[in-house]
């Protein structure tokens, strides 16, 4: 019997014993690793809807001393020669603050089934970061004060028609990921009110939940 073999077949064979534990727990590892960050995620992620319509008025100002109040479940939509004005009144029903970053806006209602996700890179940079906080209410003001604008005549004309219109928000968590493209319509109602109501949800950051 040749000892130094079968010394070195159980080396080799201890080994390997070691080198598949060592595997399964690393896998292992892993995979827990990937469900607690999985679980952060979602412990920060923010949802925006429309607010409810008991929920109360808010008071929002915009740089150049205009000011405009937005009801629960509603906006607003001024227009003037010089600036058209816009708010929506939010809700997060997310576990995590929101944070926007940009708007976008069209002179029609665009939340059927086929509507496509606009392109972010069209969208207006917010003048300041705005936080909903989770499970709580909070707005988003948007204005156009360039006549040049090519959006200003059409968006203006729409207001002053009252026409319904489609604001598309771009918000984050407070770790600037998990970004999402929610799709509001403002609809006139009465004389001079403005429905809000949330249509679609695009994800940018992960694949979208339908």
């Amino acid at each position: 019997m040749d000892w130094v073999t079968i010394s070195a077949l159980a080396t080799a064979g201890g080994t390997l014993v070691l080198a598949i534990a060592t595997f399964g727990a690393t896998r292992s590892a892993n995979r827990s690793a990937r469900t607690a960050e999985r679980a952060m995620a979602a412990g920060i992620r923010p949802l925006l809807v429309s607010s409810r319509e008991q929920d109360p008025s808010q008071k929002i100002g915009f740089a150049d001393q205009h000011y405009a109040r937005a009801d629960g479940g509603r906006g607003t939509a001024e227009a003037t020669d010089d600036a058209v004005f816009l708010t929506l009144s939010l809700r997060n029903i997310g576990p995590g603050a929101a944070v926007l970053h940009s708007w976008g806006i069209v002179s029609r209602m665009d939340r059927g089934p086929d509507a496509v996700r606009p392109d972010p890179s069209t969208f207006q940079r917010l003048t300041r970061d705005i936080y909903v906080p989770p499970g709580d209410i909070g707005f988003w003001q948007g204005a156009i004060r360039d006549p040049a604008d090519p959006r200003f005549a059409d968006i203006r004309g729409a207001v002053r028609r009252r026409e319904p219109m489609t604001v598309d928000l771009l918000y984050g968590d407070v770790e600037g990921g998990q970004r999402v493209i929610s799709r509001f319509a403002l609809i006139p109602a009465g004389e001079d009110a403005w429905l809000s109501t949330v249509a679609r949800h695009w994800n940018l950051d992960r694949p979208d939940p339908r």
